[in-house]
């Protein structure tokens, strides 16, 4: 695995522009106008205080949440617009949630390899030794023949991240993907996300979590009122931020 990935040359890999949310009839903005470009290769994590739309702007990237105006450009295509098979897309981008939404019927080595086979038509062998060895690097090959509800949350929320990867994503997306975990459990999650991160993975990840965004991150984004209201480098953002909204909410978590 290459630790330190040459993350020079990067590309856009997803842009962002106007991109907006509404809900009760344009009552409420979640989004309100947000450009971005995540680039290839970048790791990129999304704070801020509760209802500030990050969240809404992580689903708003795959199209779990549909925007109500603006573009979200991936991979040279904007998903939304119409006439887009937002499915095939999907594939390219790996998402995990906080409540891990894992097959409990079906042991984990089935969840990891019934998308790669139905979706992708990768041959059962293959896909099964790709999970295998996906497992094997999060310390959890001993438990593919297991069921979800033999694993604790931390190996629930392990199982979720390869389960993303082995459907060889070219993003992954993280909404609060520790925020359900007992905090003994956090740190074994967080370091599958750190050594996915020195792989050179593209990620986007919301997050509570200011000691991942400090020490993982490319570039910290500040949200709050559904806008962006400051970006930077982690020593920017948790050293000089200069919004005061930025400095009156760090204050109050660091």
């Amino acid at each position: 695995m290459n630790i330190n990935p040459d993350k020079s040359g990067q590309e856009a890999l997803i842009s962002v522009r106007g991109l907006e949310k509404h809900f009760a009839g344009g009552k409420i903005k979640a989004l309100n106008g947000v450009d971005a470009d995540i680039m290839r290769g970048e790791v990129v994590v999304v704070i801020g205080p509760s209802g500030s739309g990050k969240s809404t702007f992580l689903r708003c990237l795959n199209l779990l949440d549909r925007p109500t105006a603006g573009e979200v450009i991936f991979e040279g295509v904007n998903l939304a617009s119409g006439g887009v098979n937002i499915n095939l897309h999907r594939q390219r981008m790996g998402m995990v949630f906080q409540h891990f939404n894992l097959f409990p019927h079906m042991t984990i080595l089935r969840n990891m390899t019934i998308a790669p086979i139905k979706l992708k038509h990768v041959p059962p062998e293959q896909a099964r030794q790709d999970a295998l060895e996906l497992l094997e690097r999060v310390g959890l090959r001993n438990r593919a023949d297991a069921y979800p509800n033999q694993l604790s949350g931390g190996q629930k929320q392990r199982v979720a991240i390869v389960r993303a990867l082995n459907m060889k994503p070219d993003v992954m997306l993280f909404d609060e993907p520790t925020s359900a975990l007992d905090p003994e459990m956090v740190g074994e999650v967080l370091d599958v996300m750190k050594q996915l991160a020195r792989s050179g993975m593209t990620m986007v990840v919301v997050t509570h979590e200011m000691g991942f965004a400090r020490e993982v991150g490319d570039r910290v984004i500040f949200m709050d009122s559904g806008k962006i209201v400051e970006q930077g480098t982690p020593q920017e953002i948790f050293t000089a931020a200069r919004n005061p909204r930025t400095q009156s909410f760090l204050s109050k978590i660091i």
